[in-house]
């Protein structure tokens, strides 16, 4: 068969083909670097990247596992190579993602991400990428590197924080900026709803100041590399850093990809005394807030009976 028929059998292939939904509560970033590649050993692929660019696709990722099914790659050799970072996604989930997309190991992905100034990582970022890899829709080369893949999640991540004024802000509130992308992260976490996130900023910064255990849920499920609402036993005794039941203050560093609201509400937190937050109604994502003890109690209740189906 010679090319041209091979060109059009293929088109006509490809025509059939679904395409993946458009994510559109992504903000979309766009880097071109359209390379041509030859003729490679399955005609069809090569003849689908001379017509449409050398591609990639990854459906919508889920923060909260990373086998989900929307978690999937798509089917490759689409025009608009994207790539999402969902908000609260964690970098483990997101190199699997491009490791499965890009077929490069993800220890190709991890040691990049140890370069903080080959990505561009602020210095407060202490070179760790985790939570500076700013959720949204990214476009790339498949045959970018891991670091020209990362650095636009890190360029968007300090164009998000010039515009909370992240530094100053932080520096306003008593914190370090890295406490405040931490604590953002923690609220990204667990927050159901984006009108929650002041109020459990709050609780965060309630109980920092009266240096009391955070005990939440998110940093221990983070530090046994688990994924949940709940916390095993077990996963309280856990001698990790993360683990904010046994250790005091903030874990040594974010938890997840913290979006542009997260770092506004741990910047700018609800007014309030709150000390406790409680999903009373994890279906629903109903969130309320208690002052004592006792308030916390009849809402662990309620979350009972609502778990229960009562």
């Amino acid at each position: 068969m010679n090319i041209e028929n091979l060109l059009r059998e293929t088109l006509s292939d490809m025509a059939d083909e679904e395409r993946p939904p458009a994510p559109d509560r992504f903000l979309r970033l766009r880097e071109r670097r359209p390379r041509r590649r030859g003729l490679a050993a399955v005609a069809a692929t090569a003849v689908a990247a001379m017509v449409v660019g050398s591609t990639l696709v990854v459906q919508q990722m889920s923060a909260r596992a990373p086998d989900d099914a929307a978690a999937r790659p798509a089917r490759s050799l689409q025009a608009g190579a994207t790539v999402n970072v969902a908000a609260g996604m964690r970098l483990s989930q997101l190199f699997k993602q491009l490791s499965r997309l890009t077929g490069r190991p993800v220890a190709e992905f991890e040691r990049a991400a140890k370069d903080g100034t080959a990505l561009g990582l602020p210095s407060y970022a202490r070179r760790a990428l985790e939570g500076f890899a700013f959720p949204g829709t990214y476009e790339f080369s498949p045959t970018a590197s891991p670091a020209e893949i990362l650095r636009p999640m890190v360029a968007r991540f300090e164009e998000a924080a010039e515009a909370a004024d992240l530094v100053e802000g932080a520096r306003r509130a008593g914190r370090t900026p890295l406490e405040i992308v931490t604590i953002a992260s923690i609220v990204q976490a667990e927050a159901g709803r984006d009108e929650d996130m002041a109020k459990i900023a709050r609780v965060v910064h309630n109980r920092l100041n009266r240096k009391m255990h955070l005990q939440v849920a998110s940093t221990v499920m983070y530090g046994t590399n688990k994924y949940g609402v709940e916390v095993a036993p077990e996963d309280v005794r856990s001698p990790s850093p993360y683990n904010t039941y046994r250790r005091r203050g903030l874990p040594p560093g974010p938890i997840g990809s913290p979006g542009a609201d997260a770092i506004r509400a741990a910047l700018h937190p609800a007014r309030g005394t709150w000390l406790y937050f409680v999903a009373v109604d994890p279906k629903r994502r109903v969130m309320k807030f208690a002052t004592s003890e006792s308030e916390y109690a009849a809402l662990a209740k309620e979350y009972k009976r609502n778990l229960e189906g009562r």
